[in-house]
């Protein structure tokens, strides 16, 4: 039985916030500092009017998703690192975005040279991993994401997955601590390689 890893997209494989604040100014003549927490608090309106409530913030997210995806870079040394893990272990990439979003994602991942199978997922990440394990027949999984709530949910749904909290973006990665629920926090995907490979081949669960 071959290992799983199961991975984020955003902000851990390609490059999100920076584009997305590129847009919110040249879109909505908006600064973008991203802080760690809530996009809304991260949003300032260059007319000095409030700031965008977070219902309007969805609406923004859902206008640059999938629209304005080709802006996205790739995280350096993510597509390596996956092409070598894919040789012992197989790989899903769970991303949360809305359902109509999943063939933009599988596309423009395929065009960073990615290519692994896309769900999508709204909420919690639990759930879907959980199934995801007793698809693949409940092999030894990796789970790789930036947000901690996930890393959370996983804890609670799927404790035996080993949980890596990696955040790709160094303008964000200082102001965000390590996620609770996690078991390491490697933001470098030469250095998190290595760690996944040695979960992998040491074939146990978590603790």
């Amino acid at each position: 039985m071959r290992p799983l890893l199961i991975c984020d997209c955003d902000e851990v494989l390609l490059h999100m916030v920076r584009h997305f604040g590129v847009w919110l100014g040249e879109t909505h003549d908006i600064d973008f500092t991203p802080n760690g927490g809530d996009f809304s608090t991260s949003m300032t309106r260059r007319d000095g009017s409030p700031a965008p409530a977070r219902e309007e913030m969805w609406t923004m997210l859902n206008q640059f998703f999938p629209a304005e995806m080709d802006r996205q870079t790739l995280v350096p040394h993510a597509r390596e690192a996956l092409a070598a893990l894919s040789g012992s272990a197989d790989i899903v990439i769970l991303t949360n975005l809305q359902d109509q979003c999943r063939q933009p994602r599988i596309e423009q991942l395929a065009r960073f040279g990615i290519d692994h199978r896309v769900e999508c997922n709204q909420g919690g990440k639990g759930g879907p991993v959980a199934q995801l394990v007793a698809e693949h027949g409940n092999p030894v999984t990796v789970f790789v994401d930036d947000l901690a709530v996930h890393h959370d949910s996983v804890a609670r749904h799927a404790p035996q997955v080993h949980r890596l909290h990696m955040i790709s973006e160094p303008a964000l990665a200082p102001n965000v601590p390590k996620a609770p629920a996690a078991h390491a926090r490697i933001d470098d995907w030469i250095e998190a390689e290595a760690w996944i490979a040695a979960r992998f081949a040491a074939g146990q669960p978590a603790a």
